[in-house]
């Protein structure tokens, strides 16, 4: 299947401020990995996936308040139980940050459970995109 991209906003509002007044990051961390989520819930059963790691959230500039964020998320690369989202960030037009975000395929005990997603992207941008997440992720996911 063709990597395919979910979109979902958010409005920075005072509650999500740190103490120099600009989006905090353990917020950022919440929505980054709920934005990867939906992208991995739209392939699977949402109650069967859980996060297992972060890789990577570098800000390239702060945000402030009112301004409305927006995440891009997909998911580019599965292995056999592992699904890796993309995830992306922009405000006001400008990229933020991005960053991906690995989840495991678990049973109703927590056990690995083979998904039998595939991900064949062909758009130049998700090939690259892929080559990033194997090399994020250490090469091929399990």
């Amino acid at each position: 299947m063709e990597p395919v991209t979910i979109t979902n906003n958010r409005l920075v509002k005072n509650e999500d401020l740190n103490h120099h007044g600009t989006l905090y990051a353990g917020r950022s961390a919440e929505w980054f990995v709920e934005a990867g989520f939906i992208a991995a819930a739209g392939l699977t059963r949402p109650e069967n996936i859980v996060c297992v790691k972060i890789h990577g959230m570098t800000f390239m500039r702060p945000v402030h308040p009112g301004e409305i964020v927006v995440f891009e998320s997909k998911v580019i690369l599965a292995g056999r139980t592992s699904l890796h989202t993309y995830v992306r960030m922009q405000g006001k037009g400008e990229f933020v940050m991005d960053g991906f975000v690995t989840f495991v395929h678990v049973d109703h005990e927590g056990r690995t459970l083979p998904h039998g997603i595939t991900v064949s992207p062909s758009a130049p941008e998700d090939l690259a995109l892929q080559e990033r997440a194997r090399a994020v992720v250490g090469g091929l996911p399990a």
